[in-house]
């Protein structure tokens, strides 16, 4: 077990290494030192971290304008990844070769067998590989996993499920510019957000047995090959029916619905829908760790301020449950707050104590895989069988 923080690098300045893993990075102090950033084009001296969070942050902090340079560089220890999403797959790889630990933004890379293949040198270096899956730690997520973890003795315990749909929409009719609308690989709606509700939704309910998609360029805009607008659907053997039973209905099958739209005029989106035998939830609004983290002054607003990752009540889902001939409604309150400091504290715990990995690295590879079929049953129009793993 060792004391000393961590040398770490962070390739790339954009929103995701500025908002979701920079400052964290700086917030622990006694688990990571900020030695590196990767910046092509720094504006001046300490480029986009001095004037984000200035001098004082990127005293001392290498500013490095290549990936060669990063490399080269003995003293780092561990690099996370950034950069935009076609290259997440070869900067990891170098990045092992030459011995050094990696934590890799989501979508991990463009295809299963790629991410197979990281899986495979990270086991032949004895390195850690960790996927960067942060939406486990957000406040909904764990209100929903309190919710589905109620007896059935509970009176808003939702029965058996039979249907749990997942929503990220947003309404933009323009193009922002920027390379995820780029027909790239790992580019497009489906790779940057559903790489998020597929992941909570393996965790929740494990692999599906089958697939059917709809995924296209819907507002007609861009690139006709980079999406805006996904309906997954993964289709389950019916669940195990809770015992006792409330309702006495035990459904035929289980399907997780996934959707995501850039063509959504909502105010706020709705985020889940879970339906049960007994009880529906539902849910608006999104988790508010990213917008706490766009605002803040300084890293350490992450532990000063009490309100950083707690839903406000006007966003707390509602419970709707059979009594008797009636329907009550209650709310369900995300009690949890969000937590993207856990995954950081995790990755930590990994590299200097063995620990295994809150998140693991064929998790996030079999995201990858279920985005594929996803593409492809979009393409072909046809439900297609998922691949059986242990």
């Amino acid at each position: 077990m060792s004391s000393i923080p961590i040398k770490t690098c962070v390739l790339g300045v954009g929103l995701a290494g500025m908002t979701f893993h920079i400052p964290f990075i700086l917030a622990f102090p006694e688990l990571f030192t900020l030695h590196a950033v990767l910046e092509r084009n720094p504006s001046g001296p300490g480029g986009k971290l001095q004037s984000r969070f200035g001098p004082e942050a990127a005293k001392g902090v290498f500013i490095y304008n290549t990936i060669e340079q990063v490399l080269a560089d003995r003293a780092i220890q561990l690099v996370v990844v950034a950069t935009p999403s076609a290259t997440h797959y070869e900067f990891a790889k170098r990045i092992m070769e030459a011995g050094k630990h990696v934590l890799v933004d989501k979508p991990v890379t463009a295809t299963f067998a790629q991410a197979a293949e990281l899986g495979a040198l990270a086991r032949s270096k004895d390195l850690v590989l960790y996927p960067y899956q942060n939406s486990r730690w957000n406040s909904d997520f764990l209100a929903i996993r309190a919710l589905l973890d109620l007896p059935s003795s509970d009176p808003r315990c939702l029965g058996t499920l039979y249907e749990f749909e997942s929503r990220y929409d947003r309404y933009r009719t323009t193009l922002k510019g920027n390379w995820k609308e780029q027909p790239l690989p790992a580019s497009g709606l489906t790779y940057d957000l559903a790489s998020h509700t597929i992941d909570q939704a393996l965790v929740l309910f494990g692999r599906p047995t089958r697939i059917t998609a709809h995924i296209q360029n819907l507002r007609g805009v861009g690139h006709v090959d980079v999406d805006d607008n996904f309906s997954i659907f993964m289709h389950y053997p019916p669940l195990t029916p809770l015992d006792p039973s409330p309702s006495g209905i035990k459904p035929t099958s289980f399907t997780v619905i996934l959707r995501g739209s850039m063509l959504s005029v909502k105010s706020s989106q709705v985020r889940y829908v879970v339906r049960g035998t007994t009880g529906t939830y539902r849910k608006y609004g999104v988790d508010v760790q990213e917008a706490q983290l766009k605002a803040i002054v300084s890293p350490s607003d992450i532990f000063s301020d009490a309100t950083y990752g707690q839903e406000p009540e006007t966003l707390f889902g509602t419970v709707e449950n059979i009594e008797g001939d009636s329907v009550v409604q209650s709310i369900w309150p995300s009690k949890a707050k969000g937590d993207y400091g856990a995954l950081f504290r995790d990755v930590a715990s990994v590299i200097r104590d063995g620990t295994p990995q809150a998140v693991k690295w064929e998790e996030s590879a079999n995201v990858i895989e279920i985005i594929e079929l996803a593409l492809q049953s979009s393409k072909e129009g046809r439900t297609l069988e998922v691949p059986h793993r242990t």
